[in-house]
């Protein structure tokens, strides 16, 4: 049973975070970047509890735990210039040769994971610089990248995506519209 302040990992994604609520089997998790994903409880693993210290699992450096607490207090967000919110569109292409010089011994489940953690990398690099709109280039294919990436984006709270525009993109692209200042 996953309580209020228990540390969790997700089973398909590499988010962890610490538990803030639990409605019935709904679980809502803060990753390290104050981010809030939501999840089925059943898509969760314990790392750390909060019960008792003689059943909990730790594996890390309670120095370095030490340390990043007194450092990480709440960060300010810097205020940006109405010029640079209105910015073109911000574009990720994730086709694999634009990512990686070769593929020589790369799996296709490593492939898989270097496109989603760019995509992973780029939206939160857009949440962070508060860019209003981007477009992830997938490519058309079998649909698996363009299945995991909608994955991904429904864990986020503060976005909405949908087809990229046809005349521009073709079918292969996915548009992400990211809402800013949004009440937990």
């Amino acid at each position: 049973m996953i309580k209020r302040g228990d540390v969790v990992e997700t089973i398909d994604d590499a988010i962890k975070g610490t538990v803030k609520r639990v409605s019935g089997t709904v679980v809502i998790i803060e990753d390290v970047d104050g981010f809030e994903f939501q999840f089925d409880e059943n898509e969760l693993m314990l790392v750390h509890t909060n019960r008792s210290l003689d059943n909990a699992i730790y594996d890390t450096d309670f120095e370095s735990v030490k340390k990043e607490k007194e450092t990480s207090k709440r960060k300010t967000v810097p205020t940006f210039k109405p010029k640079e919110r209105h910015a073109p569109k911000f574009e990720v292409d994730l086709h694999i040769h634009q990512l990686t010089d070769s593929t020589k011994g790369m799996t296709n489940f490593d492939m898989m994971n270097l496109q989603l953690d760019t995509a992973r990398r780029q939206l939160e690099f857009a949440i962070r610089k508060r860019i209003p709109k981007m477009v992830f280039i997938h490519g058309v294919g079998e649909g698996v990248l363009r299945q995991e990436l909608e994955t991904l984006l429904g864990r986020y709270n503060n976005v909405q995506f949908y087809d990229a525009d046809y005349k521009t993109y073709g079918i292969g692209a996915t548009e992400v519209r990211i809402f800013q200042n949004l009440e937990p």
